[in-house]
Formats: structure tokens, C-alpha cells, sequence
């Protein structure tokens, strides 16, 4: 309980610092909010006091400097009788200017032990910046050359993908014909089957004989033709006795025998033939 009391009374004095004349912004007071805001000032302690250090270590740098500064510049009096107060405008402009080449090289001091090594390693970069550009430069060309083919290949893509697409339209405007066609032939189909169906019944109950139906005449031209088939071998039997040397009684028998089977033959074709066209 005192540690909280304790880390409270700091968070105060922390926000009091902080917002210093202002008012504190109102906030809930409890065991979550005062562990959180503890830790913020002592985050904010420490960075305070690294800040703090490196401020001093930089004044004390300064100090070196210009202490160093003043001692050379002694030094410079007393060897040469030499102040850079006693410097021409174009004298100065160039001791600035060799100042600003240190600063800008980083080197330790002006003589040219400091700047040759600078200047060396300035033009290393230099090279190696433009062999990086070169390399880029020709990279660059590599994936322009590629973009430009892919272009094309998107090009062509699209092209034939109309294509495409109109011989779809052409193709499926075909088939759509073809299915109303289809359909057509359908319902005449079945149109002409109901009409056969009707005009069988119709001829049924006038006593049409049921072999006159249109199946049965089917079935009559299939037997047709079979007796039409069935005759070829008998006339080419019959030829070949026309062929031998007649003997005048059995020549006589075998022919009276081809004649009456011939004639039945054609009798019966000739009955189915008239019953077909009635």
C-alpha cells in the first residue's frame, strides 16, 4: 500500500513537471493507471538523463574544440604571424571552401594526407554509382523489352479473344437454329404419327383389313424385297439348264418344274405388290 502511495506521489510530481503551468488533463485514479503512468516517468527519467549526458559530453566536446581551435590559432600567430582575420575576401572564400571540402569528405584535418584518401574513396564511389546505374539502365531495358512483348502478347490475346467470342455468337446462333429446327421436325414427327394413328383407328372401324396398316405394309416391302432376293438364285438356276445339251423329256420336266415354281413366285409378288397400292 505505501509502495502505491509512493508511485503515486511520483506520477504527480512527474505530470506536474510535465504539463508544468497547465492544468493536469483528469484521469482515473487506480492500481492499473498509476502502474502505467510509473513506468512512463521512469522511462522518460531515464531518457531525460541520456539526454542529459550526451548535452554535457557535447559541451564538453566544444569546449575541446575551441580550446584546440585557440590553440592553433596561437600557434599559427606565433610561427607565421598568420590570422584569419588578415585573409583577403578571396583568401577567406578559399579557406571556406577548404573547410567545406573536410566537413563534406569527413576527413580529420585540411593536408592532403586527409584528402587524397577522401578524393580516392569519393571517386571509388562515384564509379561504383555508375556502374550500378549501368547495371540498372540495362535491367531497365531487359523488363522494358519484356513489358513491350508482353504488350504484344496481350494484344494478340485479345484479338483472338474476340475472335473467339464472335465465333461463339456465330456458333451458338447456329445451334439455336439447329434446336428450332430440331424442334420443328419434332412436332412434325409427332404430328404425322398422331395423323397415322388417327387415320388407322379411322380405317379400323371401317373394316380396313389390319394387314393394310402402315406397319404391316413395312413389314410387306422388308418381305418383298427378301422374295425378290430369293428369286435371283432360282433364274440363275434356271439359265444354267437352259445352257446344257437338252434332253428332250427330263429338259422338258425340269423346265415345266422351274416355270410353275417361277410363276407361283411372281403370283405372290404380284399379290403383295396389288395389295401395297391398295
Amino acid at each position: 500500500m505505501e509502495a502505491l502511495e509512493e508511485k503515486e506521489a511520483q506520477v504527480a510530481a512527474w505530470l506536474k513537471k510535465i504539463f508544468g503551468d497547465h492544468p493536469i488533463p483528469q484521469y482515473e485514479v487506480n492500481a492499473r493507471t498509476t502502474e502505467i503512468l510509473y513506468h512512463l516517468s521512469e522511462r522518460n527519467r531515464v531518457r531525460d538523463r541520456d539526454v542529459y549526458l550526451v548535452t554535457e559530453d557535447l559541451k564538453q566536446k566544444a569546449k575541446e574544440y575551441e580550446s584546440e581551435a585557440k590553440h592553433l590559432q596561437d600557434l599559427l600567430m606565433e610561427s607565421v604571424n598568420f590570422s584569419p582575420a588578415s585573409l583577403s575576401s578571396t583568401g577567406s572564400r578559399y579557406l571556406n571552401a577548404l573547410v567545406d571540402s573536410a566537413v563534406t569528405l569527413e576527413t580529420k584535418d585540411t593536408s592532403l594526407a586527409s584528402f587524397i584518401p577522401a578524393v580516392n574513396d569519393l571517386t571509388s564511389d562515384l564509379f561504383h554509382t555508375k556502374s550500378k546505374n549501368e547495371e540498372i539502365k540495362l535491367e531497365l531495358a531487359k523488363v522494358e523489352k519484356s513489358l513491350t512483348a508482353t504488350l504484344v502478347l496481350e494484344k494478340c490475346l485479345r484479338e483472338d479473344l474476340k475472335k473467339a467470342e464472335l465465333h461463339l455468337c456465330t456458333e451458338r446462333a447456329r445451334v439455336d437454329s439447329r434446336l428450332q429446327n430440331m424442334d420443328f421436325l419434332k412436332a412434325k414427327s409427332e404430328e404425322f404419327r398422331s395423323g397415322i394413328r388417327t387415320a388407322e383407328k379411322q380405317l379400323s372401324a371401317r373394316g380396313m383389313d389390319a394387314s393394310l396398316s402402315h406397319q404391316s405394309l413395312v413389314a410387306l416391302s422388308e418381305k418383298l424385297e427378301e422374295l425378290k432376293r430369293q428369286t435371283i438364285p432360282l433364274k440363275k438356276k434356271l439359265e444354267s439348264y437352259l445352257d446344257l445339251m437338252p434332253n428332250p423329256s427330263l429338259a422338258q420336266v425340269k423346265i415345266e418344274e422351274a416355270k410353275r415354281e417361277l410363276d407361283t413366285i411372281e403370283a405372290e409378288l404380284t399379290k403383295k405388290v396389288n395389295m401395297m397400292e391398295l
